[in-house]
């Protein structure tokens, strides 16, 4: 019995093993740097830069964002090789968020401050803030970026050209996750984790099927053309989870998407405590995996291969069967394997590798309490707002 549970096991922890190692290289951010770390030590403006890869409106949807928008909006402003504007709307913001982005629009003309209208019946906040920052963006190039986002100074120029040259409707990355916390190293690195080895990229690159889209809401870029078609914000007003929703949009209107890794390009800290991972993902999770179709299989698919091992290891050597203990103890080497490529590749934290089979456990059990609390007809707020 324990043998044949270690055995299937290991064959469940290879599956995401061999997709990991597959997807990791084409993950990978396609543009090289032009500039030593992507940063310019002096963040001086010269317009001259801007020939070649024309206008950006980087766009900020903004609620309550204090801490963290000051840093946001003046990494844009120091982009190189671009000609950039920044938007900021201010979607009724309780704290300093107005001033302090009306206080940088006063010292440079490239800032504007926009004041959100009054939410809709029926709207996401930050879908209506986004959709009222497309409709005042001067440029036809569009950054969605997330107010605890900040850029690199050739970011929007890589971003720029990576979006050309693919030619795709919207492109979106995933900036290097910043951690702190204990529950940040465990949780936070398990959606590359997720994506990396169950979401073939090589075929939804080539599939347009919207089943096949992932993203990051964090940062998309996209054209005027594309947005309008893809039906904008519009199309998602009610998500929480535009990383998954906005891509299939995209692909719903026939327009092709792709994602990759932006740890060269932009640095992030999501969340700040343990509460605020938590909460963040109940939030996104219906949208996500806590869905009654996805749920069972990826329960099966993550306790399998990444919690079963270490379960059946402790067990197996208590009864003496070290021929399970074994099987049972390559498999967790194989479950950690992805883990450990993405500490090498992706700048995760190792105690987040160390921690892989009691963080997964947990991620899945928060999957669940967001799946019944949503079949129970209860939300998480977020940002002071439930259902909208």
């Amino acid at each position: 019995m324990m043998l044949s549970l270690a055995i299937m096991s290991l064959a469940i922890a290879c599956l995401p093993a061999v997709m990991f190692a597959k997807n990791l290289p084409a993950f990978l951010f396609p543009v090289a740097s032009g500039t030593e770390n992507g940063r310019d030590k002096d963040c001086s403006y010269d317009r001259k830069d801007t020939v070649d890869y024309g206008g950006v409106s980087v766009l900020i949807p903004a609620r309550d964002e204090q801490d963290g928008i000051a840093a946001s909006v003046n990494a844009a402003l120091c982009s190189q090789g671009v000609d950039v504007e920044v938007l900021v709307l201010d979607d009724q913001s309780t704290d300093r968020t107005a001033e302090i982005v009306q206080r940088i629009a006063v010292a440079d003309s490239r800032v504007r401050y926009l004041k959100g209208e009054d939410l809709p019946e029926g709207w996401n906040g930050k879908q209506f803030g986004c959709k009222q920052l497309s409709e005042a963006a001067e440029y036809e190039t569009l950054v969605f970026l997330d107010a605890d986002v900040r850029l690199k100074a050739d970011a929007l120029r890589r971003l720029v050209a990576c979006y050309e040259s693919l030619g795709v409707g919207l492109l979106s990355v995933f900036p290097l996750q910043e951690t702190e916390t204990l529950l940040e190293k465990w949780i936070i690195p398990l959606m590359h984790y997720v994506l990396l080895g169950y979401c073939p990229l090589h075929r939804m690159r080539t599939d347009l099927r919207p089943a096949l889209a992932a993203g990051c809401g964090q940062l998309f870029v996209t054209k005027q053309n594309a947005y309008q078609k893809a039906g904008t914000h519009a199309a998602i007003r009610g998500s929480r989870h535009d990383g998954v929703k906005l891509p299939r949009a995209y692909r719903e209107a026939g327009l092709m998407t792709d994602v990759y890794d932006g740890q060269e390009l932009a640095e992030c800290r999501m969340y700040h405590s343990a509460h605020e991972v938590i909460r963040g993902v109940l939030k996104n999770a219906t949208e996500g995996l806590a869905s009654l179709k996805l749920l069972f299989p990826f329960t099966v698919l993550l306790i399998g291969g990444s919690v079963l091992p270490v379960a059946l290891v402790a067990s197996s050597l208590a009864l003496g069967d070290t021929v399970a203990a074994f099987v049972a103890g390559v498999a967790v080497l194989v479950g950690h394997f992805p883990r450990v490529f993405a500490a090498l590749r992706l700048s995760q934290s190792w105690l987040g590798v160390l921690c892989h089979a009691p963080a997964t456990l947990l991620f899945v059990l928060l999957q669940w309490i967001a799946l019944l609390s949503h079949l129970a007809g209860r939300q998480v707020a977020w940002r002071g707002r439930t259902s909208s």
